[in-house]
């Protein structure tokens, strides 16, 4: 049941969140590799680009791709929340003493990701016909063709949010700053987390968006990146530090509203689940 709650609560937060993914994708693209002032840009900042896709793309290009992002949202993270779920709710998490540990919160938030991301990964890569185009050009394996570039991302933004969320809302219960059991205490150690994982993810994700969207030459092999490093030192060394963030913005109009929407649903069906079964 751990893994339902999970996958619904990712899949409820994907629907409001998935033209912030559409903005951010397209603003990290923009000017790959190419310096500072030397190209044009699309887009000037975040609402630049909502408005730019609805004029020129229409409306409906804003939810581009959700039924895909549901499907991932809900098999990587009904995973990656689920399995989490699990190690806390068996105790796994805290010290003989009873305490909570962020060593081993961020070790199960990172163990976590990378079993979610690692198996979602193919339908990141595209729906049906895509995974059928790509399992005939590439065989099966290039189905997770750029996963590995993009487990360090996985891993340290799953363990940086997970550890973060359980840390602060151990923290705020700890305080009593709001009444035992609020829903408000959830709330707001999940906006911590999304303001944190922002930080920490942005430059894997720049990366990563780059990686996935590399032309590849016929074994499958990027043609541009070597891995998720040389993407992070190419477009450190081509575009500059800001370059590794480009586009942090839009990431946090996304990452932040997903990772407290997500949380914030995902404490509150379990609470509710456990509230009525036990």
């Amino acid at each position: 049941m751990d893994f339902l709650l999970s996958g619904l609560a990712a899949c409820g937060a994907c629907v409001f969140t998935n033209p912030l993914e559409v903005v951010k994708t397209r603003m990290q693209l923009q000017g790959e590799l190419q310096a500072p002032g030397s190209y044009q840009r699309h887009y000037r900042n975040v609402f630049h680009a909502f408005i730019t896709i609805g004029k020129v793309d229409g409306l409906a290009a804003l939810q581009k791709g959700l039924a895909p992002a549901l499907i991932y949202q809900f098999l990587m993270n009904g995973i990656r929340l689920g399995t989490y779920g699990l190690a806390e709710s068996r105790g796994y998490l805290h010290t003989a003493e009873g305490t909570h540990s962020p060593a081993r919160s961020a070790a199960a938030g990172a163990l976590a990701g990378v079993l979610g991301a690692y198996l979602g990964s193919p339908i990141y890569m595209g729906m049906f016909q895509a995974l059928t185009q790509i399992g005939q050009k590439h065989g099966l394996v290039g189905l997770w063709r750029g996963s590995l570039g993009c487990l360090p991302r996985v891993i340290v933004g799953s363990s940086t949010q997970l550890c973060t969320f359980s840390s602060t809302k151990d923290l705020i219960t700890q305080w009593e700053v709001f009444p035992s059991q609020s829903w408000k205490a959830a709330l707001a150690a999940a906006m911590v987390s999304g303001i944190v994982v922002v930080l920490a993810m942005t430059p894997f994700d720049v990366a990563s968006t780059r990686l996935y969207n590399q032309p590849t030459d016929a074994g499958g092999k990027g043609l541009i990146y070597r891995g998720i490093l040389d993407a992070l030192l190419q477009t450190a060394r081509t575009e500059g530090i800001f370059g590794m963030y480009k586009g942090i913005g839009a990431s946090y109009f996304r990452l932040g509203p997903h990772t407290i929407l997500s949380l914030f649903f995902w404490d509150q069906l379990r609470s509710i689940y456990y509230k009525y079964t036990k």
